[in-house]
């Protein structure tokens, strides 16, 4: 993974090579966004805002299965909104899950995972972005 560029500017990778999903919390109200911010969008504190790292687990919020897309984007797949444990909702791929209905519930618990985005196009490789795959619950 140290050859591969961030796929999106929230990705961050640290001097030891590992990813992980940057956010920005406020200081004034809690609340969590994904990426930096300077200022909040909730309760419009100016300057209010502390760099974080985004949890590394969630749940999935919404989804929709992707039957057509761009000419050399793989389908069908699973793009998926998460609400992340300590807060922050972030939009990516589901995978290692069959792409249908009845395999995929709202609320089911995912982590995040780093991939090599040539898995879904080819163009896209050497860019290194987030997915989610299912989770066990945790009690």
């Amino acid at each position: 993974m140290a050859d591969l560029k961030p796929g999106a500017s929230y990705i961050d990778i640290d001097a030891a090579g590992q990813p992980s999903l940057r956010g920005s919390r406020c200081r004034q109200c809690g609340t969590v966004f994904v990426g930096q911010r300077e200022h909040c969008g909730r309760c419009a504190a100016r300057s209010s805002m502390e760099a974080i790292t985004l949890g590394a687990r969630g749940r999935l919020h919404s989804y929709t299965i992707v039957y057509r897309s761009y000419p050399g984007i793989r389908v069908p797949f699973v793009s998926a909104i998460v609400d992340l444990d300590g807060g922050g909702t972030v939009k990516g791929n589901l995978l290692d899950i069959e792409p249908t209905p009845e395999a995929i519930r709202f609320g089911m618990s995912v982590k995040v995972e780093f991939r090599d985005a040539a898995f879904a196009s080819e163009e896209a490789g050497g860019h290194l972005i987030h997915v989610f795959v299912p989770a066990p619950e945790v009690a």
